[in-house]
């Protein structure tokens, strides 16, 4: 399961906001995908990922779900994990809450790998003694523990290479708790806004020029209203979730999403 691997390894394992639900989740690891560097500008990484969920189920049971998003060009096998405290109510075929969503990316030339690392993620979770455990953790360093471990139980299936790299993440997992949003060279600022009829957008954030940019942007509030998330100055702006106050006002919260050194 070496996609599973890297994302633990490249730290794209992330904490769900409580308030979201399975829509929330889905977006909000769709657009941390569509953030990669090497993706085709304006991949739409969320509409495949909710127009296939319309379709089929990607519940596994045992608290865990498998989204995808095939995408027609050639690039790795890309996984981000996702982990929700008190669970996403997801139409599993157990009934159980899912706690763990690991969304991949699969490009046309990766279709067979991501097959195969279904297949034995799927039969990692029969076998896991563990489960229980892992569904009750209360930190994202416990679930990164119990997600090594997991990837540990097909080690008569996973190479050498995998199995020196788990021994490596381990010792970092002992030595530092990862932050909620600790993503390599991904930079995420939470971000409010407050537009409305005849009124100039009000940014507020902790980075000034971001602030700035945005407040500068002509139709911001067309955007913001528009769509679920847009691009502007090397950033891209994901809205989590708005609330409509008297005078037709919208506060909104948004994530803007950004590579480290981007431009």
């Amino acid at each position: 399961m070496d996609s599973l691997l890297d994302a633990l390894q490249e730290g794209r394992l992330l904490e769900i906001p409580d308030d979201y639900d399975k829509e929330d989740a889905l977006r909000f690891l769709a657009h941390i995908l569509e953030a990669v560097p090497s993706l085709p500008p304006d991949t739409d990484v969320a509409g495949l990922i909710l127009a296939k969920e319309g379709t089929s189920k990607t519940a596994l049971g045992k608290g865990w779900a498998c989204p995808d998003a095939r995408v027609p060009f050639e690039e790795d096998l890309i996984c981000v994990v996702g982990w929700s405290p008190k669970g996403i109510d997801y139409g599993s075929p157990d009934g159980k809450p899912v706690k763990v969503i690991a969304m991949y990316l699969v490009p046309e030339n990766q279709r067979s790998n991501y097959l195969r690392e279904v297949s034995l993620l799927a039969k990692a979770l029969e076998i896991y003694p563990e489960i229980e455990r892992l569904n009750a953790a209360d930190s994202l360093n416990d679930i990164r523990d119990h997600l090594l471990d997991l990837i540990s139980t097909t080690k008569g299936t996973v190479g050498p290479d995998s199995r020196a790299r788990m021994i490596r993440l381990q010792g970092k997992a002992a030595a530092v708790e990862p932050a909620p949003y600790d993503l390599a060279n991904l930079i995420v600022e939470p971000i409010t806004i407050l537009v409305g009829d005849g009124l100039k957008p009000v940014v507020l954030g902790h980075d000034q020029a971001l602030v700035e940019l945005l407040e500068g942007f002509p139709g911001l509030a067309q955007e913001l209203t528009g769509h679920s998330a847009f691009n502007t100055g090397g950033w891209r702006i994901v809205k989590r979730k708005e609330a409509s106050f008297t005078g037709e006002r919208l506060l909104i919260d948004c994530l803007a999403l950004r590579t480290f050194g981007g431009k």
